[in-house]
């Protein structure tokens, strides 16, 4: 049914569940995985461009290189195939282009990111990529456990 999987992962315990659910998809249907990573350069736009833009910026993209890292160690113990990219804008915007590109049958999102707070501000990115995407979304809600 899918061969083309895209889950948008952001470091957070939801985006590390929405990974786990991407990959399982993606072992059962024997589809490629893609990862993808956003720094939400939104976050930015009031501040000035000086170094503490690019610190801050820096240190996002460090955590996305360290988060897409866990992604293939977690791929390669779970026999799936995976790509991965980094991107920066707005994280909804860049998850539904990128679907878009890759020819993605399902895109996998957390219902929520790092904080409540971000999606307060910021607008939910799921409610963006399911409002925006020509594919299927899952939208992969916290753990009841």
């Amino acid at each position: 049914m899918f061969s083309e999987i895209l889950v948008a992962v952001d470091g957070s315990r939801m985006g590390k569940r929405a990974l786990d659910i991407a990959l399982e998809e993606a072992r059962v249907w024997k589809a490629k995985l893609h990862v993808i990573y956003v720094v939400e350069t939104g976050l930015f736009s009031s501040l000035p461009m000086d170094s503490t833009w690019e610190i801050m910026f820096s240190m996002l993209e460090k955590e996305g290189q360290e988060t897409l890292e866990r992604a293939r160690e977690q791929a390669e113990k779970s026999g799936v195939t995976l790509n991965t990219q980094i991107r920066q804008g707005h994280a909804g915007s860049e998850i539904v282009k990128a679907a878009e590109e890759i020819g993605a049958d399902l895109v996998v999102v957390g219902s929520h990111g790092k904080s409540e707070v971000d999606r307060l501000l910021l607008g939910s990115v799921s409610s963006f990529v399911v409002g925006n995407s020509k594919v299927a979304v899952l939208v992969v809600r916290p753990s009841q456990k």
